[in-house]
């Protein structure tokens, strides 16, 4: 069977596919991930192709090399030491990019590897490169890469009004698509008056063990994010990240961020144990393990927590069963139960939103945290209506597969 074969790879090889790009100059948004199959930055291997001439770089959230630890830590605009072009930072002073940015090019080449998560911030830097694209005649090129996630759908759709840097349009947290078939979707549902282009991948099988949507054995997985250091991280995310907007730690300042949860003061067992009798459907294709850990940063640093690890990598995993925002949903409707006064909701700044909450900002709606919140509601009415987004998400997305 071929390797998968990435947008980048495809570009830096075959010259006849870089022809509309020659005599053009060119910008690149990219970030530590966006390597070739034997591992050259892209910025490196589009700046040694002779028919190509790069006159400027952008950066997204965590910047162009990946330094910036948390969120709301900033990056600044910089000169490229090696190929002398400007780079500018999208997650700094500005988040959409300024006129003066954009004039330094003809054409926007994105390289950007994504976690299929509709809170990833690179999701949204997307949208408002395009949206300036539009504005500006400018061209943009999608390098498409994989979903690490793969195709399955999952949880509640964005409302309208909930937009946000953490919520760029109507997507499910889980959304099953590519940055490439993204793209195609933004042009589509924003009518944007864009000339798109899309560099596919070759080989790309979203189905198939072991990755599911990584081409696991095939390439090097290189964290997108600091703290996104590995496939399972990315399975659990969809999830584990509703867990910035509560005081729960999710694992920052440990080895294993954003696959655990805890707090000083959390029955982590009794937890998993309310969970499994609430709702035992919604943890198929895990396993769960109370565990214990103390971070050396964040939340609750430097003190002993106890908590939940969420195994997705051994033979327990099941793609097509688990459902890592409806675990995340359990876990917190399992400490209400336990603790009903527990202080579970974060009330703090959150990417530079100040009034409204942070878990509802990060779910899209307060739909999540009131079905947590009400003694009264069940597990069947969460389900009931996340299904009908889901639904819905699943038929509007079709005509925008790629693959």
């Amino acid at each position: 069977m071929p390797a998968c074969e990435f947008g980048l790879d495809r570009l830096v090889a075959d010259a006849k596919l870089r022809e509309p790009l020659r005599g053009q100059r060119l910008a690149l948004l990219a970030h530590p991930a966006s390597v070739t199959a034997n591992l050259t930055h892209a910025l490196d291997a589009l700046a040694a192709l002779p028919d190509l001439r790069l006159t400027a770089a952008f950066g997204p959230q965590h910047g162009l090399r990946g330094e910036k630890q948390d969120n709301m830590v900033e990056s600044d605009d910089f000169l490229d030491r090696v190929h002398g072009i400007p780079v500018f930072s999208l997650y700094g002073a500005v988040r959409r990019p300024t006129r003066s940015m954009l004039d330094g090019f003809d054409v926007l080449i994105v390289d950007l590897q994504d976690l299929g998560c509709r809170i990833y911030t690179f999701v949204t830097t997307l949208r408002y490169l395009l949206e300036a694209a539009a504005a500006t005649g400018k061209a943009v090129w999608i390098l498409d890469r994989p979903n690490p996630l793969g195709r399955p759908i999952e949880g509640l759709l964005l409302r309208p009004g909930w937009e946000s840097f953490v919520g760029s349009g109507s997507l499910p947290m889980r959304h099953g698509l590519t940055l490439g078939e993204l793209a195609c979707w933004f042009v589509s549902a924003l009518a944007l008056d864009l000339d798109c282009t899309v560099i596919r991948m070759h080989g790309w099988l979203p189905e198939e063990a072991p990755g599911y949507g990584w081409p696991a054995g095939e390439r090097s997985w290189i964290n997108p994010s600091p703290n996104a250091p590995n496939l399972s991280m990315a399975r659990c995310y969809p999830g584990t990240v509703l867990l910035e907007g509560t005081t729960l730690s999710e694992g920052r300042g440990t080895t294993r961020p954003l696959e655990i949860f805890g707090a000083p003061d959390l029955p982590a067992g009794q937890v998993i144990r309310t969970m499994h009798a609430l709702a035992p459907e919604w943890l198929a294709g895990c396993s769960l393990r109370e565990c214990w850990f103390e971070p050396t940063f964040h939340k609750h640093v430097g003190r002993l927590c106890n908590g939940v690890q969420v195994h997705v990598d051994g033979p327990h995993y099941r793609h097509d069963a688990f459902r890592p925002w409806r675990l995340q949903a359990l876990a917190f409707k399992a400490v209400r139960q336990i603790d009903p006064a527990y202080p579970l909701w974060r009330d703090f700044a959150y990417e530079y939103e100040y009034e409204r909450l942070a878990i509802d900002l990060i779910n899209g709606s307060p739909i999540l945290r009131e079905w947590v919140d009400d003694p009264e509601a069940s597990v069947a009415d969460l389900e009931a209506i996340s299904r009908i987004d889901e639904q819905r998400w699943e038929l509007e997305r079709r005509e925008f597969l790629l693959y």
